[in-house]
């Protein structure tokens, strides 16, 4: 055998052995079973899969599949890794050609999806339904995924923390509610009341909360609940997500319905639709979450509490500064759930300037503290001061020499940048969260005050003057607004319309420091340069960490965050208004739907977006060439030249001009080639 032989002899057991460590085998065939019995055997973990069930993706995700997803829902686009995947629809009317193109070697399914499913085996392609009942049988799919894709170590690491946040949540009723629960319902429906049936996986989730559910003796995902029916409940507590905000709103200002004690006391609350309307990897969270709002007035007694209020866990942080001593995130235990707090400890004490606290001096730490979405309810009714004083407490620290922000954005989301020029350098340590209140600052009314939301900490190897950290305030404020408008991120008061600059609670914290000193920052300097870079690479990068969210988002989820669905959109309008009655709303929902799966057609709404933006601002005032573009993409997707654009939209005011105009465009095209497609 000659050398150049056993070179490529060596070569190729050296890749194999790569492709074994990388692809791990089963050592024999595994059987799973999904909802509906079918067994499926697998001799390799799948590594095409496409998963039309969010419940199911947000699992795959966790477990650390997430490379093998190839395909998601639109619902997905939020997913930590989901960025880059092929979106393939929505879960109601997927488009099962796309689906097929990325040649699955798995399609995980509901149960509603009957013909998809026999569409999908006739091709030989796996499918697994997924369906969860209960809670056990959310655990049980878990594991069942984990053995898939040879992953059961990690779906048992899930499983306990779950189980150990159920635990907590039991612990803490049976010392602070030990008598009567309240009654909790799962408020659903748009133009009637409406809540999860008696056998729905909600009604276990608010038990496990500690509260008691309605029985209305009838089963099902979702039933329509009588006025009688609702007064003789008499809900202490009510709940939903999305768009159950608009249906409260005018549901309970009619008479009846506005009078049970959940109305009349204001115990309304709202959750994000993942964790309300899923059992699966979050189920823990959420309960723990429902469980504090319903009873906040208990769990703010420290009487009620059962874990001692302390530091659990240390991550050490490398933020390389001569005046550091230390930077680290403490994992601490605060009115009994898991906090996290950033902390900054210098070897001489230092001169700050707090947002939130002002100038201060001798402060020997500073930092950024998590609390998370449990303990919120709780803060808001005890006020900052004592969020202060617990948070000092648990990481051991004096009043005097910390100073630290406060937030609701996750501080295992944190993102440290650094910009450099020459011996010049800046550190930016930044949290972000902007799905929840965005604004746009001159546009949008202030009407309360809670801690920030986009917290950064400044800080630099050399010392700057009292002005210079001054005018380090507005260079970070101004390179976080960049991030923020590069984004697209949307004013949550007013999505439609304005993009944000800020959130309603950001804070910034910038330190002295020690070296040359710096009299100036501003945006002439480079100083005033590096502080806005590294602000604006970490905005960019929390966010992204925090809500998901990146410059290239797919456009269902940039529409969404101007709570437009184009499923609901076209499913709501009357079959009277089309051209043809045959066609059906859910057919024309599902065409819509689809044509913005294609890049050129997503292209031009995100084009109508942008220009319609500039046209609300008043920048642009003559429509003749964009109304002609309209006319053009219309007949395109008809096969015809051009077509008159019809206005379907015209009871959505509230959608601006050109956006109303460019989903007119789709609408318009989308009738006319389903009418072409029924006179074939």
């Amino acid at each position: 055998m000659n050398t150049t032989r056993i070179f490529r002899t060596t070569k190729l057991l050296s890749l194999t052995c790569l492709l074994f460590l990388l692809c791990p085998a089963f050592s024999q065939a595994v059987v799973v079973r999904d909802a509906t019995g079918n067994a499926l055997e697998f001799s390799l973990p799948p590594s095409r899969v496409v998963s039309i069930v969010p419940s199911a993706t947000e699992i795959l995700f966790e477990l650390g599949a997430g490379n093998a997803v190839t395909g998601l829902t639109y619902h997905d686009a939020t997913l930590k890794g989901a960025e880059g995947k092929t979106v393939v629809g929505g879960f109601f009317q997927p488009a099962v050609e796309k689906l097929k193109a990325v040649k699955p070697d798995l399609v995980i399914l509901g149960r509603l999806h009957k013909e998809i499913a026999a569409d999908l085996k006739a091709c030989g392609i796996p499918v697994f339904v997924y369906d969860t009942i209960n809670i056990t049988q959310a655990f049980e799919t878990i594991l069942t995924l984990g053995d898939l894709f040879g992953k059961r170590e990690e779906a048992r690491k899930i499983i306990a923390r779950n189980r150990d946040e159920l635990d907590l949540i039991q612990r803490k009723l049976a010392k602070a509610v030990p008598g009567e629960k309240k009654r909790v319902m799962r408020l659903m429906g748009r133009n009637n009341v409406m809540t999860p049936g008696r056998d729905s996986f909600q009604n276990e989730l608010i038990r496990l909360a500690g509260g008691i559910p309605p029985d209305f003796g009838r089963k099902g995902p979702v039933i329509e609940v009588s006025k009688e029916e609702w007064l003789a409940f008499n809900p202490q507590a009510v709940y939903g997500c999305g768009g159950d905000r608009n249906a409260a709103r005018e549901l309970f200002s009619r008479p009846g319905w506005k009078d049970v004690d959940a109305v009349k006391n204001r115990q309304i609350f709202y959750f994000p639709c993942e964790l309300t309307c899923r059992a699966a990897t979050n189920t823990g969270r959420f309960v723990q979450w429902l469980s504090s709002m319903v009873y906040t007035d208990e769990f703010s007694d420290p009487g009620n509490e059962v874990l001692e209020t302390r530091v659990r866990a240390t991550r050490l942080l490398d933020v390389d500064l001569p005046y550091v001593e230390a930077a680290r995130i403490n994992h601490t235990s605060i009115r009994d759930f898991d906090n996290k707090t950033l902390m900054v400890d210098f070897k001489r004490p230092q001169t700050i300037i707090s947002t939130l606290e002002g100038f201060r001096t001798g402060i020997t730490s500073v930092g950024n503290h998590y609390s998370p979405p449990p303990a919120w309810g709780i803060g808001h009714k005890l006020g900052i001061d004592n969020i202060r004083a617990r948070v000092l407490e648990a990481n051991m620290k004096k009043a005097p020499a910390t100073s630290f922000l406060i937030t609701g954005a996750d501080m295992g989301n944190l993102s440290i940048k650094k910009a450099a020029y020459k011996d010049m350098e800046v550190t930016a340590l930044v949290t972000a969260g902007v799905m929840s209140n965005a604004l746009r600052m001159s546009k949008d009314v202030g009407g309360f005050y809670e801690p920030g939301t986009i917290n950064i900490l400044i800080m630099s190897n050399m010392e700057l003057s009292d002005r210079a950290m001054t005018r380090a305030v507005i260079a970070a404020t101004e390179g976080k607004t960049a991030a923020l408008e590069d984004m697209d991120i949307r004013s949550t008061a007013r999505p439609l319309v304005y993009e944000a600059t800020g959130t309603g609670t950001d804070n910034v914290l910038v330190v002295k420091g020690e070296g040359l000193k710096i009299k100036n920052s501003g945006g002439h300097t480079k100083m005033g340069e590096l502080i806005s870079k590294a602000v604006y690479a970490g905005v960019n990068e929390a966010v992204l960490m925090q809500n998901k969210v990146t410059a290239q988002r797919h456009v269902f989820q940039r529409l969404k965050e101007r709570r437009i669905s184009v499923f609901s959109l076209v499913s709501d309008l009357s079959c009277d208004c089309l051209n043809v009655k045959e066609i059906k709303a859910g057919r024309l929902a599902r065409k819509v739907e689809h044509l913005l799966l294609e890049k050129e057609y997503a292209g031009f709404i995100e084009g109508a977006m942008a220009l319609s933006d500039e046209y609300e601002k008043g920048l642009v005032k003559d429509l003749s060439l964009f109304n002609a573009w309209c006319g053009t993409v219309a007949g395109g997707i008809a096969g015809r030249r051009d077509l008159e654009i019809r206005d379907y939209l015209s009871h959505r005011r509230d959608i601006p001009l050109l956006l109303r105009t460019g989903l007119n465009t789709l609408i318009t095209g989308a009738v006319k080639s389903l009418e072409e497609e029924g006179h074939e």
